[in-house]
Order: structure tokens, then sequence, then C-alpha cells
């Protein structure tokens, strides 16, 4: 087998470059996170997540930040497979270096990592592409055009349903229209079949607020179902259905089997970031023998606050804080 012929130190560095980047996307990803403890409906963690989510700049960075994942795993398995290549026989006695535990387990955290990777992503990011189903928010005033308010009035004022009112009205028009002009016949029966097409996202709005699924601040109509979504971006596609990633995030971690899957996810992030913070400044030659202390302490440092920081949150929701 032939891989292309790129330097080993070159692989090397690209490997720590892109490691460093996602080192400090962690420490951001986990400080986001924690908006998740507030016990504020979400208001801060939506509204995090609807900026991340609607924002062109970040969508571009997210390209990127998927990209350099990918690549950063391509890289990885590139290197472990050329230097296995390198040396076919492998020695007869195990070599005794101070190599740290964490280096060699490396490419087996790494794969576990991975592993989690793929059901974060079917847990969340999929959601927000719609190749899984979720749950799902909207902000109410963007379902509330002319023809909507139109028929939620009638139907407060008249104690009826609002495809009852479409009925009526539509009965009313019927009445007049041997009266009418020919212009003036097709533009009622426009009118009409925007009024009918108003019918289904009128219904949701009753029914939600029936069932108070309604944020604190009245903003947003959380709880959609996939259904709902679809229904949604069919009668009302600028209304910008969006992913509810803090009431999935509370449910999912209200379930011990996936907090304890969580938690074993984060012991093994514990021991891939204990090499990957100073073997970055290593192989990019920022390392010396004057602060190699620092920078050591620096990356048990950094390794507790990230393991900590993205582990309280299924624990302290799963324990109802």
């Amino acid at each position: 087998m032939e891989l292309p012929k790129i330097h080993s130190i070159t692989k090397k560095l690209l490997v720590a470059l892109v490691g460093a980047f996602l080192l400090l996307f962690l420490l951001f990803h986990m400080t986001a996170n924690l908006f998740i403890l507030r016990h504020d409906d979400g208001a801060w963690y939506s509204a995090f997540c609807h900026f991340m989510g609607t924002n062109w700049v970040v969508k571009i960075f997210e390209v990127i930040l998927l990209g350099v994942v990918a690549l950063h795993i391509l890289l990885t398995l590139w290197l472990a497979l050329t230097n296995r290549l390198a040396r076919p026989t492998r020695y007869h006695q195990p070599q005794r270096s101070k190599t740290h535990t964490t280096s060699k387990l490396m490419a087996w955290t790494g794969v576990l990592i991975f592993a989690f990777l793929v059901m974060h992503f079917c847990q969340f990011y999929f959601v927000k592409t719609g190749w899984v189903k979720g749950q799902y928010m909207v902000e109410v005033e963007k379902l509330q055009n002319e023809e909507v308010n139109t028929i939620m009035q009638y139907s407060a004022q008249n104690g009826m349903e609002p495809k009852d009112v479409v009925a009526a009205v539509e009965n009313q028009m019927a009445m007049y229209a041997d009266q009418l002009a020919p212009e003036q016949v097709a533009e009622m029966e426009a009118n009409m079949q925007s009024l009918k097409n108003a019918v289904p996202v009128a219904e949701f709005i009753s029914k939600s607020i029936l069932e108070d699924n309604l944020s604190e601040d009245r903003k947003w109509i959380r709880h959609i179902t996939y259904e709902e979504r679809q229904m949604l971006k069919e009668k009302a596609p600028e209304c910008g259905v969006e992913p509810d990633f803090y009431y999935m995030s509370r449910e999912l971690f209200h379930n011990g089997i996936m907090v304890l899957l969580y938690l074993v996810t984060f012991v093994v992030l514990f021991m891939h970031l204990r090499h990957a913070f100073p073997s970055a400044f290593q192989t990019l030659g920022l390392n010396n023998y004057k602060y190699n202390t620092a920078i050591e302490v620096c990356g048990q440092i950094y390794t507790w606050i990230i393991t900590l920081g993205f582990a309280a949150v299924p624990i302290l929701v799963f324990l109802g804080l």
C-alpha cells in the first residue's frame, strides 16, 4: 500500500496546528454549554443557538470546523499508518520508554472520541440539518402575518375554530360574488386561498397557547415535533424553525444511561487532552526547558477545566439542578 509522500514532520505539524485550533474550540463549546445550567427557561442558551444558527459568518465557521475535525482525524490516521508501514516488523522486546501512558493510548482515545462525535452529531447537529428528528422551536412573531392574525382574532371573538372562521368568511363572500366584477372575484378568491393556507398555522399557534408551550417571555413556541416543523416549513417557509437544543439537552441528561455514557467519554477526552496540549507545543517548537514546567501545568489546568466543565452539565441536570 502506497500513501502520498509527505514528510512525517509535515504531517505532525499539520496535526498540531489543527489540534491547537480544536483546543480553542473546546473551550468555547464548553463555556456555551454552561448556559444550559441557567434557570431562565433556556433564554441564554437558546439565544446563543439562534445566533450560531442564523449568522452567516458562524455558518462559514461551522463548515470550516467540520472540515478541521475531519482533517484532524484523517491526518492522525495517516500519520499512524505511515509510521506503522515504516516499521512492518515490530520489536521482539517491549519498549521500556518513559512515554506517558496517555501518549501511548492517543490512537485509541481518538477512536473512542470519534465514535462519540458520531453519536453526538446524531443527537444534535443532524437534527439541525433535518437528517434526524428532534424537538424544535420558532419565534411567535415570525408566524404572525395578516391572515393568521385575522383568523385568530375572529376565532377568539366568536369562540370558533380557525377552520370554522375561514368557512364562515367563505360563505359570506360567496353571497356577494354575483355582485362583483370578474377582477374583484379573482382578488377575493386569492385572499380566500391565503386565509385557507393560514389555517394550519393559526391552529398550531392556538394549540401551543392552549398547551402552554410558550417560553417564559412568550417570544418562542417550543416543543415542536418534526411533523409540525414540516408543516410550518411548508405553510410559513420564512418563519425559520430551529432545533430546541435547550429542551433536547435537558431531556437527554435526564436519562441515566446517557449521562453515564457522556461521563465515560469525558474521561476518555481527559486522557486525550492530557497528552495533546503539551504535545502541540512540542511539535510546533514552542517548548523550552525554561518553561516546559509551565506548559505542563497549563496543560493540566486546561484539561481539568474542559473535562469538569463538560461533565458539570449532564451531572447537574440529572440531579435536577
